[in-house]
């Protein structure tokens, strides 16, 4: 388990100065970074930092498409590739060290990253989806402005950010927070489902290792 010291939110370190619009990264965690991944992780860190100061001013829209630029320049790597394992969800911080992963831990880091630039956890939802033109399933961001909006969709395979009425080619099936779980639809957010969030397991043990990195000093 890395163990990572997160300052207030779940990138190493990755902290607010006393100028709100200011975050920083220490050079101690630059180098436990370069220890972990080595100095090329090291760099992709500093473009996180630089992302992190340029989009905090940003609209909610600009936030949006700036973080899903930022992470869709990851590459693509099955679990079974970079962990020896059919399903691996990766935190951020083991996403960005290794610079490979598959559709959730995009989406994963989208949605850590853009909680941190400010935007409500109550608009940000990752679905899971049945991609219509590869037959298997996908998971995806969800962007709602107001609940009955059409969502927002940021996606690792197709890079531009557009309304779910506009991705023809993916069928949602149900989408989740870190508090609550709700089927999904094509507009609005659906029902809930009661103590579903329970008998998601990925997603229980996703957070149970973001709370010893966030938590557990180095």
């Amino acid at each position: 388990m890395i163990k990572v010291l997160f300052a207030c939110w779940m990138f190493c370190a990755v902290t607010m100065a006393s100028n709100s619009s200011a975050y920083t990264i220490s050079k101690a965690n630059f180098q436990e970074i370069k220890k972990r991944y080595g100095v090329l992780a090291m760099h992709r860190f500093e473009a996180l930092e630089k992302l992190l100061n340029y989009a905090v001013n940003l609209s909610e829209y600009e936030k949006l498409v700036a973080v899903n630029d930022f992470f869709n320049k990851v590459p693509w790597m099955s679990d079974q590739a970079v962990w020896g394992e059919e399903d691996h969800w990766a935190t951020p911080l083991e996403f960005l060290g290794r610079n490979k992963g598959d559709c959730e831990d995009f989406v994963i880091a989208k949605y850590a990253t853009l909680k941190r630039l400010g935007i409500p956890d109550k608009k940000l939802f990752i679905t899971y989806a049945k991609s219509i033109k590869y037959p298997q399933g996908h998971m995806i961001l969800s962007y709602y402005d107001t609940p009955k909006s059409i969502p927002l969709i940021l996606d690792n395979t197709n890079y531009e950010v557009l309304p779910g009425d506009k991705r023809s080619d993916l069928s949602p099936i149900y989408s989740f927070n870190a508090e609550s779980l709700f089927l999904a639809k094509e507009r609005g957010l659906g029902k809930r489902i009661p103590g579903a969030i329970n008998k998601n397991k990925k997603w229980e043990n996703f957070l149970s290792r973001y709370e010893k990195e966030l938590y557990e000093p180095i």
